[in-house]
């Protein structure tokens, strides 16, 4: 088995080999904090979270880096616009960084809640401005920007291979570009390095060309590029950042360093709102704190997970819904495991219940490998669970030690890789096992024999109220089961 990813800039998938063995450099586009994070935020960095768990499984060393926008991001991507954090805070009237801290804070809570890794390095914007007027700075000594009235641009025409990326070529750019040109401009597809302020902007610096602010794309190479080195392993964010932004990202990163800038582009595609993409600028976002209010977040991430991270993912409450059941039907054959760990005895273990314990592991692994393929993977564990509850089921006795290796092996791709099992249960905690068991053994007892006494009235009582607080009773001809449901 071999990581495969699809490579955007290739347009095809590769067999990843980092630049230096062992070692993954990996920076993915973080949010720009002027609200709360949205659906479309926990589309992009759950699939990205859920890449580095899988490198870090296989025994790659990652550096993960995602930075977080608090300057530059104008409101309309090209050059144009008001400062989006500029605005926000000026509408709510409180200091621009003031405001930054706001949803700064707010991101992280939602991730976590998520259960997304930290970054290794979350740097801002702001706090790497030295280095931006020095990437600037190399780009005008090297011929490929220029300063104009007292803004920079970089000259598009000067690289050749501007466009590479999204696939436009320069007469597309110019074709494409505002009917109202720019007179500081060369050429209209030229894009801003550094941005004059006009009297009263707050977001101010010193620099060479006077008084101003970075651009948007700026920021992301310089501090990809102090922390990374000049050549990435892998650059990840949404499919719309591909133009202008990626594009942008490789034309002054190349143009500084001449050589690759990434070697594996990654894009995830877009969450949908009633098959229209959702985002801020279009006002149709639902904030993940509201779909918290109604969905447990870990819904929220399995439900993320069950579509590829390639492929667009529409939200609706009927979809939440059943990735809701669905997570809950694997969590009940984790938690019905994990009380028979507690009444197992060690005893002999038939050597085949190992070998399709590696056979699923092998299956999972294939469709991770496969440009992580999370759809397939969650798949196979679902598939795999349909073989624990047969053999929870069946009446035989099971080892103990062969429980805590069935439960192992889910907490290895369903906790550590995917992110979609916890460790404990709510439900789970110490001595509640044992007491519950306890407790449905006496009234399945009890109810057995009422049966026998044909008692149905009484038999019937039992088994609507244990359904009323969401558990059920699985009768079979010599045994009846018990399991959590929804209620």
């Amino acid at each position: 088995m071999a990581l495969k990813f699809y490579n955007s800039l290739t347009k095809k998938k590769e067999i990843f080999v980092p630049f230096h063995e062992g070692q993954v450099n990996m920076y993915v586009c973080g949010p720009t904090v002027y609200d709360h994070p949205h659906i479309g935020h926990a589309k992009s960095y759950v699939s990205f979270d859920v890449i580095v768990r899988y490198l870090r499984y296989l025994g790659y060393k990652v550096r993960y880096i995602q930075n977080i926008t608090d300057v530059g991001h104008l409101t309309d991507n090209a050059d144009a616009g008001e400062d989006k954090i500029l605005k926000r805070a000026q509408k709510e009237r409180l200091e621009p960084m003031e405001l930054v801290e706001i949803y700064t804070r707010s991101y992280f809570e939602d991730m976590d809640a998520l259960d997304n890794l930290r970054p290794d390095i979350s740097p801002r914007a702001t706090a790497h401005i030295p280095e931006q007027i020095e990437l600037v700075e190399k780009l005008i000594e090297k011929g490929f920007a220029y300063a104009s009235n007292g803004s920079v641009y970089f000259d598009v025409q000067k690289f050749s291979e501007y466009g590479k990326l999204s696939g436009r070529k320069q007469e597309e750019l110019e074709a494409g570009a505002r009917i109202e040109i720019n007179p500081e401009k060369r050429h209209p597809s030229d894009f801003a390095l550094w941005k004059k302020v006009e009297p009263g902007h707050i977001m101010r610096w010193k620099s060479p060309w006077g008084e101003g602010f970075p651009g948007w794309h700026l920021e992301c190479s310089a501090m990809s590029m102090k922390y990374l080195g000049t050549t990435l392993d892998i650059h990840g964010g949404g499919l719309e950042n591909i133009f202008p932004h990626h594009e942008c990202e490789i034309a002054q990163s190349e143009a500084a360093n001449n050589e690759p800038f990434v070697r594996y582009w990654l894009h995830n595609n877009m969450v949908t709102l009633n098959g229209q993409k959702m985002g801020k600028s279009l006002g149709n976002f639902i904030t993940l704190k509201e779909a918290f209010k109604k969905y447990n977040p870990l819904t929220v991430r399995f439900f993320i997970l069950n579509s590829h991270y390639r492929s667009p993912l529409d939200f609706g409450n009927e979809a939440l819904d059943a990735a809701d059941k669905g997570l809950e039907r694997l969590h009940n054959t984790i938690i019905n495991l994990r009380e028979r760990v507690n009444l197992a005895k060690d005893s002999s273990v038939p050597p085949e219940i190992y070998n399709k314990l590696e056979k699923y592991k092998r299956l999972f692994l294939e469709a991770m490998d496969e440009d992580i393929n999370t759809s397939e993977a969650i798949a196979v564990l679902f598939d795999l669970s349909k073989e624990v509850n047969t053999l929870l089921n069946s009446g035989q006795e099971i080892s103990k030690k062969c429980l805590e290796d069935i439960d192992s092996l889910y907490q290895q791709l369903g906790g550590v890789i995917l992110g979609i099992i916890p460790k404990t249960f709510k439900s789970a905690q110490k001595g509640e096992a044992d007491v519950l068991d306890n407790v449905m053994r006496v009234l399945i007892d009890t109810r057995n024999e009422l049966r026998k006494a044909k008692q149905w009235q009484l038999s019937d009582f039992i088994r609507n109220k244990l359904t009323e607080i969401g558990i059920a009773l699985d009768d079979k001809p010599d045994s009846t089961a018990w399991k959590r449901i929804k209620k």
